[in-house]
């Protein structure tokens, strides 16, 4: 049904949506449960993206959980919709507590590898991008940090 509406109505009403869910999350403290995905190919490149909302900055694609969704189910239906793109190998690695636009937000951490070239969907992803891991693109978002962060301290082992 969405895709009925024009792309560039989409994005505009993308945008709203997220300043009016920022808002309502800030004042109500409505906890969220997301995922994120730390997508890699087969030459070892990591997957970035650019939301055509919020701030500009490359992030790990993702998103909210439906009601009564699973995680693992949340980050395979998010990658397909928004890039185009199923994930082989995922596994789940981790859940960070953490704050988002002064609500608490539970997200679920997934690695997996893409075989397809993901497209954006240029409605809610506007660009997607393959990057070496040592050579990661600037800016990136905070809760990116973070899920980054977390992934290296598993690839090392650190984690329980």
């Amino acid at each position: 049904m969405l895709r009925l509406i024009p792309a560039v109505l989409h994005r505009v009403a993308l945008r709203l949506a997220y300043v009016l869910r920022r808002r309502w999350r800030q004042i109500r403290a409505a906890e969220l449960t997301g995922v994120s995905a730390i997508l890699r190919d087969s030459e070892d490149r990591l997957l970035l993206v650019r939301h055509s909302y919020g701030p500009n900055v490359w992030a790990l694609p993702g998103g909210g959980l439906k009601r009564g969704e699973a995680p693992e189910a949340a980050v395979r239906r998010e990658i397909r919709e928004e890039l185009g793109c199923a994930i082989m190998r995922l596994q789940h690695i981790g859940r960070i507590e953490e704050e988002i636009s002064g609500a608490r937000h539970i997200g679920h951490i997934f690695v997996g590898l893409i075989e397809d070239m993901p497209e954006a969907d240029r409605r809610e992803i506007m660009e997607a991008r393959l990057f070496p891991a040592h050579s990661l693109p600037q800016p990136q978002g905070s809760a990116t940090h973070r899920h980054l962060d977390h992934w290296r301290q598993w690839m090392k082992g650190g984690l329980p």
